[in-house]
Protein backbone atom coordinates (compact mmCIF):
# COMPACT_ATOMS: atom_id res chain seq x y z
CA UNK A 1 0.00 0.00 0.00
CA UNK A 2 1.33 3.44 -0.93
CA UNK A 3 1.90 6.30 1.43
CA UNK A 4 -0.49 9.23 1.45
CA UNK A 5 0.85 12.51 0.11
CA UNK A 6 1.24 15.38 2.46
CA UNK A 7 -1.18 18.23 1.80
CA UNK A 8 1.60 20.48 0.55
CA UNK A 9 2.46 17.93 -2.16
CA UNK A 10 -1.02 17.94 -3.70
CA UNK A 11 -1.58 19.89 -6.92
CA UNK A 12 -3.42 23.20 -6.73
CA UNK A 13 -5.29 25.49 -9.12
CA UNK A 14 -6.61 29.05 -8.89
CA UNK A 15 -10.37 29.46 -9.12
CA UNK A 16 -11.22 31.93 -11.94
CA UNK A 17 -14.24 33.24 -9.98
CA UNK A 18 -12.90 33.91 -6.48
CA UNK A 19 -9.17 33.93 -7.36
CA UNK A 20 -8.39 31.63 -4.42
CA UNK A 21 -6.20 28.55 -4.65
CA UNK A 22 -7.85 25.17 -4.22
CA UNK A 23 -6.27 21.77 -3.74
CA UNK A 24 -6.79 18.42 -5.45
CA UNK A 25 -9.44 16.23 -3.85
CA UNK A 26 -9.88 12.49 -4.03
CA UNK A 27 -13.31 12.90 -5.66
CA UNK A 28 -11.61 14.82 -8.51
CA UNK A 29 -9.04 12.06 -9.08
CA UNK A 30 -10.42 11.04 -12.50
CA UNK A 31 -11.33 14.52 -13.75
CA UNK A 32 -8.75 16.92 -12.25
CA UNK A 33 -7.86 18.27 -15.72
CA UNK A 34 -11.48 19.37 -16.24
CA UNK A 35 -11.96 20.92 -12.78
CA UNK A 36 -12.06 24.72 -13.06
CA UNK A 37 -13.95 25.96 -10.01
CA UNK A 38 -13.25 25.45 -6.31
CA UNK A 39 -16.91 24.93 -5.41
CA UNK A 40 -20.45 24.62 -6.71
CA UNK A 41 -21.02 28.20 -5.58
CA UNK A 42 -18.23 29.50 -7.80
CA UNK A 43 -19.39 27.30 -10.68
CA UNK A 44 -22.87 28.85 -10.43
CA UNK A 45 -21.45 32.39 -10.14
CA UNK A 46 -19.17 32.09 -13.20
CA UNK A 47 -21.63 33.95 -15.44
CA UNK A 48 -21.53 36.97 -13.10
CA UNK A 49 -17.78 37.21 -13.55
CA UNK A 50 -17.58 36.60 -17.31
CA UNK A 51 -20.61 38.74 -18.14
CA UNK A 52 -22.18 36.00 -20.26
CA UNK A 53 -25.42 34.29 -19.48
CA UNK A 54 -28.79 35.76 -18.51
Amino acid sequence: MGHARSKSDLPTKICPVCQRPFTWRKKWEDCWDEVKYCSERCRRRRSEITGTGN
